[in-house]
């Protein structure tokens, strides 16, 4: 057999002679790019396709006929599928009735406008937030109503869960918030000394570093380290057990998910991020003591004697007094993202960098109205 070839003869009615084994062992592949260009070049004129020749046929073959022959919808439609053809044996005639039925259009959708674009994506984003927004609220009053009743009934409450949990979130991330803490506390102390050296101001580093310290930096350090740990490896937890099918099992025997997985984890980070804030700002000060000694030549009993005597215990207060609140949207959060992954691998881990990404956001939010908060009360 010979291979696939074409021969046209041009005019104000194309006709083409289709010859030799159209089929891919008969090297359709090699003068597709050919064709396609005589189909571009003939678009408004009438074609005519004889077979004649043809000496073998397969479903490539019929497709690249039909595409040629239907060219976009430019010449003929699928209501008369051999129109055009002409020397067509019965055994051809099936494979080109059935190609043309399945022969995707090329039609170009007509694209609106790049502003009604973003218009749009700017509407889905809006509704989608909402739609969270929503859902996160209704699992926020489910674990809130949850946790009254568990503590209600003290027997339903998972001590073991708990403290493993306080050790997990808690207990093993001690090294990293200290040594951050301490990190963050000299240097701030070094560059508000740098600053305050110009006006020969160096002795006020003490303030600087307390009132940020005790205020800000250690509740809010140590709600973003835990975020960013233990808020994912919640998410991970659950959503791995959610693909598992446990927690369909754990309904199946009558084992509330929100009692067994979300109310340990959210109780034992409302216990261990406060702990976790307190070791932070007193590490802070240390850090930002040892500056003011090594480089500022502030002892440390000065240092110590300015932190008693300028600093009040109302900054502590205030810094303290934020972290439960971290400490529950993390764990919220982190379990909500949770409950939610479906049944793929990919999306546990867009759950979890969701899950990141929003604790992160509702930690820097609450501290801004926090702030807000005491500032229009003076405190």
């Amino acid at each position: 057999m010979a291979n696939a070839s074409f021969t046209i003869a041009d005019g104000a009615s194309p006709l083409i002679y289709a010859a030799g084994e159209w089929t891919l062992d008969g090297g359709i592949i090699e003068i597709d790019p050919e064709i396609r260009r005589f189909a571009e070049t003939t678009l408004d004129k009438p074609l005519t396709i004889d077979m004649a020749k043809v000496e073998a046929l397969d479903t490539s073959g019929a497709m690249i006929l039909q595409r040629t022959m239907q060219a976009c919808g430019a010449r003929t439609d699928r209501d008369q599928p051999l129109k055009g053809f002409v020397n067509v044996s019965e055994h051809h005639r099936i494979l080109l009735e059935q190609a043309c039925e399945h022969l995707v259009s090329c039609e170009v959708p007509e694209r609106p406008a790049s502003f009604l674009i973003v218009l749009e994506r700017v509407g889905k984003g809006t509704e989608e937030i909402l739609d969270e927004a929503l859902h996160i609220l209704s699992f926020v009053g489910a674990v809130i109503a949850r946790m009254a009743d568990t503590f209600r009934h003290p027997r339903r409450f998972r001590l073991t869960s708990v403290v493993y949990h306080m050790e997990t979130s808690g207990l093993d991330a001690l090294f990293i918030v200290g040594l951050m803490s301490f990190l963050i506390g000299a240097v701030v102390a070094f560059m508000g000394a740098t600053v305050l050296a110009d006006f020969g101001a160096e002795v006020f580093a003490v303030e600087l570093v307390g009132i940020s310290v005790l205020r800000e930096f250690g509740v809010l350090l140590t709600a973003i380290l835990i975020a960013g740990r233990s808020g994912s490896s919640f998410t991970a937890a659950i959503g791995s057990m959610k693909l598992r099918e446990e927690i369909d099992a754990m309904r199946a025997m009558g084992i509330d998910p929100l009692d067994a997985l979300v109310v340990p984890r959210v109780v034992a980070l409302l216990i261990a991020v406060p702990c976790l804030a307190f070791v932070s700002a007193v590490l802070g000060l240390i850090g930002g003591g040892a500056v003011c000694a090594l480089a500022l030549d502030i002892p440390p009993a000065l240092f110590m004697a300015r932190t008693q005597e300028i600093i009040v215990i109302d900054n502590f207060v205030v810094g303290m007094v934020k972290a439960p609140f971290f400490a529950f949207a993390i764990g919220v959060i982190g379990c909500y993202h949770g409950m939610m992954v479906e049944s793929s691998a990919e999306d546990l881990g867009r759950r979890t960098t969701i899950a990141v990404v929003q604790s992160l956001f509702l930690v820097i939010l609450t501290d801004a109205l926090f702030a807000v908060f005491f500032m229009e009360l003076d405190y």
